[in-house]
This record gives structure tokens, C-alpha cells and sequence, in this order.
């Protein structure tokens, strides 16, 4: 018996250091969260903070993923990337690829690589949403920063199928996009119908108007097309910009500057005679 004994307390011992460890863990992890909430977002004391978080908890895809944020919202991309790839690798669901395919495309604008991504994804979830998009949203517009416009067409029309069975309506945005490749190709007609249907969603929207005022002054309209960017410069001076959420820290394909508005009026006024 007393062998029997003598050859659990080793035992025993090394349960109670983990027992020990694992509490003591557990406080510095409280600690470090709690001290991340109190530094500045993009400040390099919140990334040490986050890095003692990853030495006790390495596998946290979460984790990684928030190390890698405030640096591609910096437009540090490549090492974002290198902290975006660990949280793809240690996350047991799709939700960091499918984040991973959205910076590419949004931010990195590497587009190739995002439809390769969303390609993948598409096999696991064909009708897969990432904020607030389909999949096939990103390929589409992907495509149009590629100047693959026929595929654009097929992709923004099949976002727009999947918005409407999900949602029972487009988002306005798509069809904006839909406006634009159809203006690259310079099909004026389905242009201005596409354009007009993200306004009927949207009717503040600039962007909207500014592509609108183009194909005016294509067609030699010149006084309508000043109406219309006229009513964009004052509704962009009003705050009204392409809504999406990553928007305030990295431009859209297409997005417009105040600048572009001023100039196309300059341009205008010249062809009026004023």
C-alpha cells in the first residue's frame, strides 16, 4: 500500500501544477483581453497585448484574425496576410477563408486570388454570403476589375438571383455594378436601366448619378447631365456615399472622390459654353 502511494504522489503532484497552470492562464489571459480593451485600436501596444494572448492560446483563429485587421485597415496587406492565413489555418469553419476571399477582393485587390477563393467556397456553400454579399458579388466585380465583363454579367446577375430568394429584393449595389460593366461595354441602354434600378433603392446615391451624368454626355446631353451631377455633388456634400461598412477604410471599384465630381462639372460647363 504504501508503494501504491508513493507512486500516485508524482502523479497527483503533476495534476495539481496543471490544475495550477491552467488557473494562472486563465488570469493572464483575463488580463491581457482586459488590456486590449483599454490601448488605442491600430496602436503597437494592442499587438503585444494580442501576441501574449497567442503564446498561451496559439490555436485561436480569432485571435490571429484580429491581429491581422487593424493592418489591412492601415493598408499594411502583406502582413496582414501573414496573420490572416494562421486564422485560416487553425479555424475549424469557413468563416476566415470566406474573410480571407473578401480582403483580397475588397482590400488587397488581388483579384485573381479572391475568385479562386470564392471558386472553393462556392463548392462547400453555392449560395454563401460574406458581409452582407454573395459570393458570386465579389467574383462578378472581381471579374470587372479584370475586364472580363461577360463574366461579370453572369456573376452580378446570379448575385442578384441570390439577394432576391434570400432577401426578396437586389441590393442596390449590385446593380450599380451591373450599370457599370454594361457602361464599359457600352451598352448606353442597359446602362442607365441598371443605374436607374439602384437609384429606385438608393435615390440619394452619387455614385449612381455621376455614371448617369457619363452616358448623358455621351449622348450629347449635355443639360441633363449637369442636373445630375449637380444633384450628386450636393447629396455627396450631404454625407450619401457607396453605404458599405469597409468603405470608410478602403475604396470600392468605382467609388468616387469629391474631386471627380467638381472636375466632370468643369468639364461640362466648357461643353455648354459657360
Amino acid at each position: 500500500m504504501k508503494t501504491l502511494i508513493l507512486l500516485l504522489l508524482p502523479l497527483f503532484a503533476y495534476s495539481q501544477h496543471k490544475e495550477e497552470q491552467k488557473n494562472l492562464n486563465k488570469e493572464k489571459l483575463a488580463h491581457y483581453y482586459a488590456k486590449t480593451a483599454e490601448v488605442r485600436f491600430f496602436s503597437q501596444a494592442r499587438q503585444k497585448y494580442i501576441d501574449s494572448i497567442l503564446m498561451i492560446d496559439h490555436y485561436n483563429a480569432y485571435l490571429w484574425q484580429q491581429k491581422a485587421m487593424p493592418l489591412f485597415k492601415q493598408k499594411k496587406y502583406e502582413l496582414g496576410l501573414q496573420y490572416l492565413d494562421s486564422a485560416i489555418k487553425y479555424d475549424q469553419t469557413n468563416h476566415y477563408v470566406e474573410y480571407g476571399a473578401f480582403m483580397k477582393c475588397i482590400f488587397v485587390k488581388n483579384y485573381k486570388a479572391a475568385i479562386k477563393d470564392f471558386e472553393l467556397l462556392k463548392v462547400k456553400n453555392k449560395n454563401g454570403f460574406v458581409m452582407d454579399h454573395s459570393y458570386d458579388f465579389y467574383i462578378g466585380i472581381s471579374y470587372l476589375q479584370l475586364n472580363y465583363f461577360q463574366q461579370a454579367v453572369e456573376y452580378l446577375k446570379s448575385s442578384i438571383g441570390y439577394s432576391e430568394m434570400k432577401w426578396k429584393e437586389a441590393h442596390y449595389v449590385e446593380y450599380f455594378y451591373l450599370g457599370i460593366v454594361e457602361m464599359e461595354q457600352e451598352n448606353l441602354s442597359e446602362a442607365n436601366h441598371f443605374l436607374d434600378k439602384a437609384l429606385s433603392i438608393y435615390k440619394e446615391f452619387p455614385d449612381a448619378l455621376y455614371y448617369k451624368a457619363q452616358l448623358l454626355e455621351l449622348q450629347n446631353n449635355y443639360s441633363d447631365a449637369k442636373r445630375l451631377i449637380e444633384q450628386a455633388i450636393s447629396n455627396y456634400s450631404k454625407g450619401y456615399s457607396l453605404n458599405e461598412d469597409n468603405a470608410k477604410y478602403e475604396d470600392y471599384p468605382y467609388q468616387i472622390k469629391k474631386d471627380w465630381l467638381t472636375i466632370e462639372l468643369e468639364l461640362i460647363n466648357k461643353k455648354l459654353g459657360e
